[in-house]
């Protein structure tokens, strides 16, 4: 029995020492030869020796236990040491090393000229509206006198969600002049931005969707002269002191008299470009004086207020403001393009 259990015990405690892992260490735990069943059985007969032997045998089988179990016991706090140096070094950081610089985002060029439309015109009075993107076509053209049958309504044109033609995506933000016209105390200074949908072949200065900053103010002795001043000195505000621009005469079924803006294009300088395909300007927006029938539909009397109004694509604004040459750009999302602003 001696024999057997001192066999036993030099038997676990290689074993355990050569362990080199937790389930290598686990083997030792169960015994030499893996199952367990010499060791547990050898500790179980020590019951079956004589009484004068039992004594001897069981001090001996108890510390047998008591070396496997500090072997264990000691070498698992080394193999616990060996694996945190271990992961000490493959998560190792090395903070003499630069770290990453973070990339922050960037103001889109659209919004940085939005954003200074907006500035402009609240300094001089004016409020900033907001309204739907679909629109009833009550709003969109019969109440801004473009009754059925005028070209803008056609299907070719106009995005519309049903076949009675009635409910649409805008085309302009105009419908918001109306329902201020309905809702707000005269006098009315107001701009409203949004996006806006027609049914444009995409190339450098078109596209199926874009934005508009649409303006209005009416009040009493409102004049052509107050419309094209303001205008003047707003596109001198975003493009700088001596900006040049033309004025040249159109119609709008909105606004009688009517007329266009143009800026010299940004490009070539007025020489003529692919940008400004080869005029030397590109129009920059439409306004005119707000048609009598407009005011008398939204219960405003021609009599005794006028008012002025515009429309301006505020893509070709930041065009002109950051000397960008294709329209596309803006809507490509190229990390590339957007990171010079």
């Amino acid at each position: 029995m001696k024999e057997q259990l001192e066999a036993i015990r030099k038997c676990a405690l290689e074993s355990i020492g050569a362990a080199q892992d937790t389930a290598a260490l686990e083997g030792g735990r169960v015994g030499c030869r893996g199952g367990g069943g010499e060791r547990s059985g050898m500790l179980k007969r020590v019951g079956e020796v004589s009484p004068e032997e039992r004594p001897a045998m069981g001090q001996l089988a108890n510390a047998v236990r008591a070396d496997l179990e500090q072997a264990l016991e000691q070498r698992g706090r080394e193999l616990d040491a060996q694996a945190l140096e271990q992961r000490l070094k493959d998560e190792a950081l090395d903070i003499t090393i630069p770290g990453k610089r973070v990339k922050l985002g960037r103001r889109h060029p659209m919004y940085i000229a939005l954003d200074e439309i907006k500035e402009i015109f609240i300094s001089m009075g004016f409020t900033v509206l907001d309204g739907p993107e679909v629109e009833l076509a009550e709003y969109n053209f019969d109440k801004l006198n473009a009754p059925e049958g005028h070209p803008s309504r056609d299907w070719s044109d106009t995005f519309y969600f049903d076949s009675d033609s009635r409910v649409m995506l805008r085309s302009q933000t105009s419908p918001m002049q109306v329902r201020a016209m309905e809702t707000m105390e005269l006098p009315i200074r107001i701009i409203a931005p949004g996006r806006v949908y027609r049914k444009d072949e995409v190339d450098a200065t078109h596209s199926p969707m874009f934005h508009q900053v649409e303006g209005m103010v009416i009040d009493k002795g409102v004049t052509m002269a107050d419309l094209k001043g303001t205008l003047n000195t707003v596109v001198e505000m975003l493009y700088g002191k001596g900006t040049k621009t033309r004025f040249r005469p159109h119609h709008f079924p909105f606004t009688e008299p009517s007329c266009e803006m143009d800026v010299q294009c940004h490009k070539c300088g007025g020489v003529g470009c692919p940008t400004c395909k080869g005029e030397g300007w590109i129009e920059l927006l439409g306004a005119g004086m707000i048609h009598p029938k407009v005011l008398q539909m939204s219960g405003i009397d021609p009599e005794v207020y006028s008012g002025w109004a515009f429309g301006i694509g505020l893509e070709r604004t930041a065009m002109r403001r950051f000397k960008i040459a294709d329209l596309r750009l803006i809507f490509e999302n190229d990390v590339r393009f957007l990171e010079q602003f």
